[in-house]
């Protein structure tokens, strides 16, 4: 059976097939459209939809709209109750309207949608799915957090043979995703967009308004939580449209959030283990893609491991709204085979787009020992291979490659991308070899979820990776995935002793990662890259035809 996903409803929308309970394909709209985010949180964009994406998974298998056997859409307004506290006072109503009206909706801007075969997956269902029914076990504790859903921000279950159980909810106001997103405003950053800067800001402060956080942020015992009003300015003065410059007042907020989160997050794992006895636990919604709170929970929590869903937020419910409606169908769902489910090219194809662009290229007959090559003479390549990545992180196929011998690297990049000089770039590497370089963690963290502790003696042989407070969120390459990774890191060990290379997004500032050759070819053109990797070819800056 052929069952499609959509998220629309907030931000970041995205499309998801899935057929006989396998992943054939997931997208997010804002790399079609290229605009980031794909949409402002707002309910006048609530009628978006992700139409791109949606043509691109149905051309991916060579199907029309009306072979589908069903579509999700990952929200159910009848959820939604009037005069819902922490939602938007005066157009709630209108984002109620939109989803309603839907089906509708998705009929007109996919031609040969039938309407009636489209169904309301609340929310947080769609997220835990996208957890739950994604990950490689077959019972798990699931544990979703966000912002918002209809009426709720929370959601505590138990997943066995693909059945859920659903513990606690927290209804709204109350919400640990909304919390973080405030202070990401009142820090001067884009709400709903840019927590994740929040998070690596905190590393510079420290945790000193925590004795009166945990006062206004706490646990109720019973699955749920509380979040009272805060006045932020009492912390630290408030930086509008991110104009000023950061003191220590604001990463000292920064850092006090972020510990009360983890403090909280911990309590709820406590409370969902010791009513499930789960081994593991699954993970999704904003607030999982907080690397850090995740590694706490996995060093402190009762859970033997932690999974969470590489595309954890609103685009994932796209995909957990797809796995949700085919099991619902009695289908058997497969677990999610990578986070590689996007768009990609043949090699003849890229040859085309280069021919057109005009740009002189090669063919190495060693492409990994030719990257190792430019990677050790401190050169900056942009790697782009394969299919791309569903969900915000650079994962070896829409990457930009550097040096991480080099401390002035992490600056370099910053600048490349049009980024804070603040943040921290990530390393890369072999999953075997992962243990000696760094400590604390999983063994495996295959979709950058995690943060590591650099040992000691690698943090001055690395220091381009090493965050302000001696911590790496690495990504660890496995032979079997990423056989051309695994030869690329190899060549770089032989020509510089380092078994590491700096990974992060192929973008630059407020621009979602490329996804198609146009956009790797445009982010070459208009950044000091030093090398574009476009599949088995190799461009070299001096190359370029007029230079």
């Amino acid at each position: 059976m052929r069952f499609l996903g959509i998220n629309a409803i907030f931000h970041d929308p995205a499309a998801a097939l899935v057929i006989d309970g396998e992943i054939v394909a997931a997208a997010e709209e804002e790399r079609f459209s290229r605009r980031k985010h794909g949409k402002r949180s707002v309910p006048f964009s609530a009628w978006e939809l992700p139409e791109e994406a949606v043509a691109w998974c149905l051309s991916q298998a060579g199907l029309r709209p009306d072979d589908l056997d069903g579509v999700a859409y990952s929200y159910d307004p009848a959820l939604v109750r009037p005069g819902l506290a922490g939602a938007d006072e005066h157009w709630e109503d209108l984002r109620t309207a939109y989803a309603r009206r839907a089906p509708a909706f998705l009929a007109t801007a996919v031609p040969g949608l039938d309407p009636d075969q489209v169904r309301f997956v609340p929310h947080h269902i769609a997220h835990a799915a996208s957890a739950g029914l994604a990950a490689p076990y077959r019972e798990s504790a699931v544990l979703v957090c966000d912002g918002r859903g209809e009426a709720v921000s929370h959601l505590a279950g138990h997943y066995r043979d693909g059945e859920l159980t659903v513990l606690a909810g927290q209804e709204l106001p109350h919400s640990l995703g909304l919390m973080y997103e405030e202070v990401t405003e009142h820090l001067g950053f884009l709400r709903s967009g840019d927590e994740y800067k929040v998070m690596a800001l905190a590393a510079y402060g420290e945790p000193r308004h925590l004795p009166e956080l945990r006062e206004l942020v706490y646990a109720t015992g019973d699955g749920g939580f509380r979040v009272e009003p805060i006045d932020w300015t009492g912390y630290a003065k408030r930086r509008e449209g991110g104009q000023g410059v950061w003191a220590p007042e604001h990463a000292d907020l920064a850092a006090s959030v972020q510990a009360r989160l983890e403090e909280v997050l911990l309590d709820l794992a406590r409370w969902l283990h010791d009513r499930t006895s789960a081994r593991y636990l699954t993970m999704a919604g904003g607030v999982a893609l907080n690397c850090a709170a995740n590694t706490r929970l996995l060093a402190e929590g009762p859970f033997a491991d932690i999974w969470v869903q590489p595309a954890a937020g609103d685009s994932g419910t796209a995909l957990g709204g797809a796995l949700h409606l085919a099991r619902a169908y009695g289908e058997n769902v497969a677990p999610m085979p990578g986070a590689d489910l996007g768009r990609g090219w043949r090699d003849e194809e890229l040859a085309v787009w280069l021919d057109v662009a005009r740009v002189a290229y090669d063919r190495p007959d060693d492409l990994a020992g030719a990257v190792a090559a430019e990677l050790a003479a401190d050169r900056i390549v942009a790697w782009f291979q394969g299919r791309s990545e569903y969900g915000p992180r650079a994962l070896g196929r829409r990457s930009l490659l550097a040096h991480p011998g080099r401390a002035g690297n992490t600056e370099r990049l910053n600048a490349v991308k049009g980024r804070e000089r603040f943040r921290p770039v990530a390393p890369m590497v072999l999953a075997e070899r992962a243990a000696e370089i760094f400590s604390r963690g999983p063994a495996s963290s295959p979709y950058m979820l995690f943060v590591h502790d650099v040992r000691p003696e690698w943090r001055d042989r690395i220091p381009a990776v090493v965050h302000v407070d001696g911590t790496a969120r690495i990504q660890t390459v496995e032979r079997s995935r990423e056989p051309l990774l695994v030869r690329m890191l190899e060549e770089f060990e032989v020509r510089t002793g380092l078994p590491v290379v700096v990974n992060t997004g192929l973008n630059t500032s407020g621009r979602p990662m490329a996804d198609d050759p146009r956009d790797a070819l445009e982010c070459f053109g208009s950044t000091p890259v030093d090398v574009l990797v476009l599949g088995p070819f190799l461009v070299r800056r001096r190359a370029v035809v007029g230079v």
